[in-house]
This record gives structure tokens, sequence and C-alpha cells, in this order.
């Protein structure tokens, strides 16, 4: 349940601490004082959509955070997150910054909006005064008995068969092309191929050519280069390079080598030396024998990279793309060559798959079907509950085409009068009618979910007299298996509550503020009273408010 709701500069809300109870929590007070605020504050940090008008004037940043009790410790969407609760608590956090970003935080680790919205709605529901108008939706009809009757399992089942179907008839649609289109087609590839296949690329050759291009480029850089460091090595045809002078500098140490340890270090190193500038001497001059440069192979390497730069301005930046491209060509060609067969297997294959798909739509069906049977009972009796005994409601099933969701258009029909017939819920629901209608199908949906702590902001909007006591009789039974949370404005639902805060605007240094404050018995009864007959309320008001009270404390005590 929501233990603690904390706010700061949030909207005309500069803090405020509100700690909720277990059972029935009523906030009540005039109209624009800031219910609606406190709602969109727990909206805020549940992860709901949010804007930075939501800051109070003059703030940087508001805050909002929210300490549950009693959470599961087995909660999947916990796990699901990274996330635990200490001792059946765990507290959600966010703050948003004028600039538009965001922090925010679950157990004290921070978590994305996208999570805290997950681990939000697994523990709290928001029911706004205009959910009563989904109910005209009938797309979202399906949705609702789906959630009551808990066809996860035939759902799945029946989508994986689905998707395979309809892989199956696009894969056969992108092999349909008219005649001309195939041979135009066949044209094309049969050109792209010819001028790739003919180009004989090879990986990596793009590399080879330009480092060769390069080189034949530079020849004579090259040739004076090897020809001057071999001409320092070796000398001329008399020798006198370096190479020599190495030479005869080691036959002079080598008769004194054993005279002295120094001699024979200073030998050894010239000896190394030597050896040394033998061998570079040596593949110098390899190198040198090895060029065979001739204008001839420039202008052929010079041709090739031309040929390579206009088949890469058509099919691909590098020499791989390009054979990657001229596979994918091919393969595109045995399949328009072989489309016929491919689609006498393609159009058996999805057979097989639409009827398996029939089939798991037809039993999605036949579990949605009775799903309804227990639903429109359980309705029909919270109906009765609401005051609403004449009310008949109904689900009906119409067949369609096979999409995502399956075989059936489900609508939501209703006959509000004794006689009449049953019409879509939209043609005949009055505000007040869809209002319980909703809590009814709230209710029933509750009990099938984990989560603890029902918000309903303003359901009551078009409920009065008799029918309003009974939601807040509805409310009460609600109570005892959830934390219910109630925006309201009427006397019978706010007098049903176990807690009761009232909402007030002032004004305090020039600004306005909210503060939401718990009231006691005798405030209770003031704040019933306004309700019922404005600011001023006689004493015949207040005796009324303090039966209204005691007549909810009475019944709730047989609960």
């Amino acid at each position: 349940m929501l233990q603690l709701l904390h706010i700061e500069n949030i909207a005309v809300i500069d803090q405020a601490d509100i700690t909720f109870d277990s059972g029935f929590n009523a906030l009540t007070g005039e109209t624009g004082a800031g219910k609606s605020i406190v709602i969109d504050a727990m909206g805020a940090v549940l992860g709901q959509r949010t804007s930075r008008d939501l800051i109070r004037t003059g703030a940087a940043k508001a805050f909002v955070s929210a300490l549950f009790s009693g959470v599961p410790e087995d909660l999947p969407v916990l796990a699901e997150c990274g996330l635990a609760a200490e001792d059946g608590e765990l507290l959600l956090q966010r703050e948003i910054s004028a600039d538009g970003k965001n922090v925010c935080r679950a157990g004290g680790r921070p978590v994305t909006v996208a999570q805290l919205r997950r681990v939000g709605g697994a523990l709290l529901n928001i029911h706004g005064q205009h959910d009563g108008q989904q109910l005209l939706d009938e797309e979202l009809h399906g949705a609702y008995l789906d959630s009551f009757g808990q066809v996860d399992r035939e759902l799945a089942g029946y989508r994986e068969r689905y998707e395979a179907m309809e892989s199956a008839r696009k894969k056969l649609r992108s092999l349909e092309m008219d005649e001309a289109e195939k041979e135009r087609r066949l044209d094309s590839l049969n050109f792209q191929i010819e001028e790739l296949e003919r180009a004989q690329l090879k990986p990596g050759e793009e590399e080879e050519l330009q480092q060769r291009r390069n080189l034949l480029r530079n020849s004579e850089k090259f040739m004076s280069a090897l020809q001057g460091a071999l001409w320092s090595l070796s000398g001329g045809d008399e020798g006198g390079g370096a190479v020599s002078g190495l030479q005869e500098a080691c036959a002079s140490l080598s008769g004194a080598r054993h005279l002295d340890d120094q001699f024979a270090q200073l030998s050894d190193r010239l000896e190394s030396l030597s050896s040394e500038a033998y061998d570079v001497a040596e593949t110098l001059r390899d190198l040198q024998a090895s060029f065979d440069f001739s204008p001839q192979e420039l202008d052929e390497l010079e041709s090739r990279a031309d040929l390579l730069y206009r088949l890469k301005k058509k099919y691909g930046p590098t020499v791989e793309d390009m054979l990657d491209y001229l596979e994918k060509r091919r393969e595109e060609l045995e399949a328009i060559t072989f489309a016929a067969d491919t689609a006498a297997r393609l159009e058996k294959e999805l057979g097989k798959l639409q009827g398996q798909a029939e089939k798991a739509a037809e039993a999605l069906s036949q579990a949605r079907k009775a799903a309804a049977e227990r639903l429109e009972a359980r309705i029909q009796e919270e109906l009765r509950q609401l005051d609403m005994p004449k009310v008949r409601f109904s689900i009906r099933f119409d067949q369609k085409e096979l999409d995502a969701s399956g075989m059936d258009q489900i609508r939501f029909l209703m006959s509000a009068n004794v006689g009449e017939e049953l019409r879509p819920i939209s043609k005949v629901a009055s505000g007040g009618e869809l209002a319980r209608i909703m809590l009814a199908m709230k209710n029933v949906l509750a009990e099938n979910e984990a989560i603890g702590t029902l918000v309903f902001d303003e359901v009551d909007t078009g409920v009065s007299g008799r029918a309003a006591q009974k939601v807040a009789v509805k409310l009460a039974q609600v109570s005892r298996r959830k934390q219910v949370l109630c925006v309201t404005h009427l006397p019978q639902l706010a007098a049903m509550a176990d807690v009761h805060f009232c909402v007030e605007k002032g004004e305090r240094d020039g600004r306005t503020f909210t503060q939401v404050l718990p009231l006691s018995r005798e405030q209770r009864c003031q704040e019933l009273a306004r309700l019922t007959g404005g600011e001023r309320p006689t004493a015949a008001m207040l005796a009324g408010a303090e039966e209204l009270i005691a007549a909810a404390e009475a019944y709730k005590k047989g609960l």
C-alpha cells in the first residue's frame, strides 16, 4: 500500500507530506484547491508522462517520493528491474528539473522513467474521472475481457502461430509480380551480375593496388634511394664502402683481441656491425633486383583503379561490399527464376500455418467466451450492488478476419431499462452509468491483480443520491481487500472513508499555496456539511453529517 507521499514544488504545493492508511482514504476540497495536483504528483512518481509546467513557479525543480509498504518480495517486475523490497518497503522517487531532465530512483537505485513506470504500475493503479470514456472505445473491450479471463497462455500460443502465418504470407507476396516487371528485373539482375563477375573482384585487392600504384608512381625516387644507400655500404667496383671499412677494422683488431679483454669486446662489436651492414647491403641489392618498373604496368593499375571507382559508385563503398551485393543479386535471380516452385511450396506451407492459426484462434475464442460468461455474471452482480438492478450487461462476439488479437470482435452491450434491447454502451449509457460500470469493471479486474492500491479520481462524476451511497458502499467493500484512495465531491463517499484528508488553498507572502490536512471527526463533520450545503453549514447540516459518518461506521463494522 502507499504509506507516504512526499511532494515538493508541484504546481501550488510548496511542500506536503501525506501519510495514508490502509482501507479507504478520501480527499475532498473546494474546486480548484489542488486535489488533482495530488493525483498528478502520484502519476509523476509512478513514471507517467509529465512536463516542466508541473514545477512550481520560481522553483528550479520538483520532487516527489512515494513509500510503499507490504510489497511482495516475489513481485516479478522487481527482479526484472534488478530491484528488491527491504522488509516489504520500497521507496520510489522522481526529480523533475526545469531543463526537462528527470532523475528517477527505486529502492535508492537509479532507474529509467520506463522502469519507474513498470514498477509503479505494479503497485498502484489510478482510475481517472475520464476513464469511464474508455468503455466507449470498443477496441479496448477485448483487452478488458482478456485481463479478466487471464487468457495469456492461449493468446501467446495464438500469436506465435499468427506471426508464423503472416511471415509466410509476406514471403509469398514478395514473389508476386507481373511478367513485364519480372522481365525488367531479370534484365537488371543479369546486367549487374555480369558486370561484377567480369570485373573478377578479389577481397583485399584495393589495398594491394594502392600500394603498387604508390610504388610505381615514385619509382625514380625509390631507385635513387636504393642506389645511394648501396654505394654508401658497398662502394664502387673497387670497394670503399662502409662494409669494406668495417671488415678492415675487424681484421686490424683481431690480432690484438687476445691481449686485452677490452680489445676483445671492441672486436666483437665490430664483427656484429660488419655482419649487420653486410646483411642490409644484400637486402638492398635483392630489392633493387626485384624492382621491375614499366609504364605499361602503371597504366594497367590506373585503369583497374578507375574500374573499381566506377563500380563502387554503383554497388558499394568497398570490394567486399560489392562482392556481398553480387551474392545477394545471384540469390535474387535464383529466387525469381524458381519463383513458381517457391510459391507453390509457400502456398502449401501457408495453408498449413493458416490452419494452425485458425485452430489456435478458436481455442482462444472458446477461452474468451467462457471468461465472458463469468464476467457478465460478475458485472451484473456489481451493478446490482451499485443501484443498477434493471441494467443488463452482455458481451457480444462477432467473427472477424484473423489479426494479431484473434478472430473475435468483442463488444460490451447494455440495456439501461426493462424492455429495451441490448445496444452498444456508447449508445445508451449516461455519464453516471459509465462511471458505475467502470467502477464495477475495476473492482472485478482488481481481484486478479497484485496491485495493492487503487486510486479513484472523481469517479463519482454524474452520480448522486442513492446511487452515490451505493458507490460509497462499493468502495468500502473494495477497501477491505485493497487500499483505496478516492478524490471526491460527494459527502456519501467522504463519510465512508476510514481516513479523510482536506485539500485547502491559501495565500502566504504573496504566493498561493495548497496544503493537505488530515481531519478529525469534528472537522470531518464540518467538511461533509460544506460538501452538502456550502460554506456556512447550519446545525441541521452538521447533524446530517454526523449521521452520515455514524451510518458509515455502522456499515463498516459489518464488513
